[in-house]
């Protein structure tokens, strides 16, 4: 089995639409596909309505954190998406998206780049609202080659001259909300330190403790080095390892499938879940 637990759709930060991303997937020759759009479970019924016989559609997302100044991300899969709860401070995060861009954006006006809410929004379309749509922003007006390039401390990185914070969730509020609508929940690419500063292992740990089923080993982000360390460290905690793309379509160079999760893990995931469970594909529209 290819099993694939990160990407994203036009429902957040994804090129591709999530009828789109499921045919992709199921063309790339993957098994099994989660979509974790930036939280939100927005794009689920689309990517369910059109999923390939063949494909198996885990439903997640990837949820916004923040550890002592820092950003994380959490993957979060097979939860309740109408848990009280957990749908309210979702709701919190993204609300919160629209502000941040407008801030960044203005701080870009005054570094004289003439981006505009407009054209963001149009880039964004019905997605939650990001920094890469303002990176894409900036790739159309020429002031850097790739949206990967607008994520320097000249422009968009955390600390960066044009950047904004956002509401970000605790991330062992995240855990406990996560649990309770049933979920299991996966670091995300926790040793990405071309993304900014990212949490001691010490944290992991701690996390670890406070109920963190796993940590995402391969992933683009982290080289041979790093990702030895990472599947050491998770023994040692008792973590699971996943394996992903974490695909936006073309807005990032990663390609479905380029990395991938064992099934026995997959398996595992599944077992712990209570909230949702995978669709198999019956042949979509």
């Amino acid at each position: 089995m290819r099993i694939d637990l990160h990407t994203h759709s036009t429902a957040s930060d994804g090129t591709d639409t999530p009828a789109e991303l499921v045919r992709e997937a199921s063309a790339a020759g993957l098994d099994v596909i989660a979509l974790t759009d930036h939280d939100t479970t927005r794009g689920h019924a689309e990517a369910l309505s059109a999923l390939p016989a063949g494909l198996t559609l885990v439903p997640g997302a990837e949820l916004s954190c923040r550890l002592d100044g820092i950003s994380m991300h959490m993957l979060a899969y097979l939860f309740d998406p109408e848990e009280p709860a957990l749908l309210a401070e979702r709701e919190l995060v993204r609300d919160d998206r629209v502000p941040r861009a407008q801030g960044m954006i203005a701080k870009l006006n005054a570094l004289g780049v003439p981006v505009t809410w407009e054209q963001v929004a149009r880039i964004a379309g019905d997605g939650s609202v990001g920094r890469p749509h303002v990176a894409s922003a900036l790739v159309e007006l020429g002031v850097v080659p790739t949206v990967s390039d607008a994520f320097t401390q000249d422009w968009l990185a955390d600390g960066g001259r044009a950047f904004m914070e956002k509401h970000e969730t605790d991330p062992f509020e995240v855990l406990r909300l996560v649990k309770n609508a049933g979920g299991v929940a996966v670091f995300a690419h926790p040793a990405a330190s071309k993304r900014g500063r990212t949490v001691p292992e010490s944290a992991i740990a701690e996390l670890a403790g406070a109920g963190l089923d796993g940590i995402e080993v391969d992933h683009m982000d982290h080289d041979p080095k790093t990702r030895a360390r990472l599947r050491g460290l998770a023994k040692e905690l008792g973590l699971l390892v996943t394996g992903s793309s974490d695909y936006h379509g073309s807005r990032k160079t990663c390609v479905l499938g380029e990395f991938t999760t064992d099934p026995e893990v997959y398996g595992e995931i599944t077992r712990r879940a209570t909230g949702a469970f995978p669709v198999p594909g019956a042949g979509g529209a």
